[in-house]
């Protein structure tokens, strides 16, 4: 039946745990810092049980370092609104190409068998360059762990959507760029935004692919956002491009990112959105 033009009015009202029963996986969501972590905390508060992954040796060799993977997930079951849902997380290292379809499988198993929610939150850091120095090693490995695996992760979701009830509700991917396409764009750092806009430019099709699953696809650019990266003058100077004074915080995007992945959203698929708090760039 075709939803009416005009809802009833319970139907107008706001589920405060509009996620309750449904399940994710986010990805990338290994430091409490990090925009993964702020993304699993929102789903966890909206009802949803989330499968965290992890992968402590990227964070480890990063100058932030990396966090005990209990001490996220305990962070994200503080959230937990719905008393039947839970938090369980995992490692993977997603340059494998065998890994993303394992690591669905795994949070899947581990979340009761169905897998509503993919956010792939993961990125690569450093090993980057301008057009001048980088590599093919630094263009690889890129390739590899931001959209290789991504494309992966995606496709092992569709394949389980489909295997699900036809139209089964709840079906969400996002995906994550880099605001690459804007302004002057990334020129310090070639690999990364040349993958983050593979990702961006590949999101209408996927929706298109996706559509049948009852699954939308969505892209977001979270702009700047405060992870830990950047101190001292060039925070500051980079604070002042923000008609707000302030960076980004984690929970900034990720207030977005729950919120597509609800009912409200299910309208909404093959965007790519940008979440930059009016950044001048």
């Amino acid at each position: 039946m075709p939803p009416l033009p005009h809802p009833a009015p319970e139907a107008l009202r706001r589920d405060p745990l509009p996620l309750r029963g449904r399940t994710a996986l986010v990805t990338g969501a290994g430091r409490r810092d990090g925009i993964g972590h702020a993304v699993a905390r929102r789903l966890a508060a909206h009802g949803a049980s989330v499968y965290l992954h992890h992968h402590v040796p990227h964070d480890a060799a990063m100058p932030w370092g990396a966090d005990r993977p209990e001490d996220v997930a305990a962070s994200v079951r503080e959230a937990l609104a719905d008393p039947s849902a839970r938090v369980e997380s995992g490692p993977g290292d997603l340059s494998d190409p065998a890994v993303p379809a394992e690591l669905h499988d795994r949070a899947a198993a581990a979340l009761g068998g169905r897998l509503d929610i993919l956010v792939a939150n993961h990125a690569l850091s450093g090993s980057d360059g301008t057009l001048d120095t980088i590599d093919t090693a630094m263009l690889d490995a890129h390739w590899a762990v931001d959209t290789r695996s991504v494309i992966l992760l995606v496709r092992a979701h569709a394949r389980h959507r489909a295997a699900l009830p036809p139209r089964t509700p709840g079906g969400r991917v996002t995906m994550m760029t880099s605001g690459q396409d804007i302004a002057g764009g990334m020129p310090g750092e070639i690999a990364y935004a040349l993958q983050k806009g593979a990702l961006a430019s590949i999101t209408r099709s996927l929706a298109t692919t996706l559509a049948g699953h009852a699954v939308t696809v969505n892209t977001v650019n979270p702009g700047p956002v405060d992870t830990g990266y950047l101190t001292g003058d060039a925070y500051e100077a980079v604070a002042a491009r923000f008609p707000g004074g302030r960076w980004g915080m984690p929970d900034d995007p990720a207030r977005l990112i729950a919120w597509l992945a609800t009912d409200e959203a299910d309208w909404i698929t093959g965007q790519v959105i940008d979440s930059e708090g009016g950044f001048r760039r």
